[in-house]
């Protein structure tokens, strides 16, 4: 994980999550909603607000019902959209849910599970960090 960040440019303003992909300048920018954001950067934070948001909520369900997140598989790109499976285990039964890749990320990071992004997406993805301009880190950008 290479940082929450907002993306500014002549359009306005946008969230994006970015994922670091072996070295430290290949990655992958996903652009995501701000509550997303939010809830991804608490989790890098290991912030835990008082009352428990979305993400919190879900993973106590989890705990409460022995489900262990393995894994976010981010498996695809069509039309600008990334689409992605969330791999849990129960019981030693293996279950995938679709999900987008900013609700399976916050979960992911809450519950130490592993990102995984397909060799096609990341083919066809990545970028060099330093090529993406107007990149702000998200608490300086909220704060600022």
């Amino acid at each position: 994980m290479k940082g929450v960040y907002m993306a500014t440019g002549p359009l306005g303003a946008s969230p994006a999550v970015v994922l670091k992909l072996g070295d430290d300048e290949t990655c992958l920018p996903i652009y995501i909603g701000l509550w997303e954001a939010i809830s991804i950067r608490n989790a890098l934070k290991q912030e835990v607000p008082p009352r428990p948001l979305t993400h919190d909520l879900f993973v106590e369900f989890m705990k409460s019902y022995d489900i262990m997140l393995k894994e976010l598989v981010i498996d695809s790109l069509e039309d600008g959209v990334y689409y992605a499976r969330l791999i849990f285990e129960k019981d030693r039964h293996e279950m995938s849910m679709d999900c987008r890749p900013s609700d399976g990320i916050a979960l992911s990071l809450r519950c130490g599970a592993e990102i995984l992004v397909e060799p096609g997406v990341f083919s066809g993805s990545s970028v060099c960090f330093s090529d993406i301009s107007g990149l702000e880190d998200l608490d300086t950008y909220l704060t600022g």
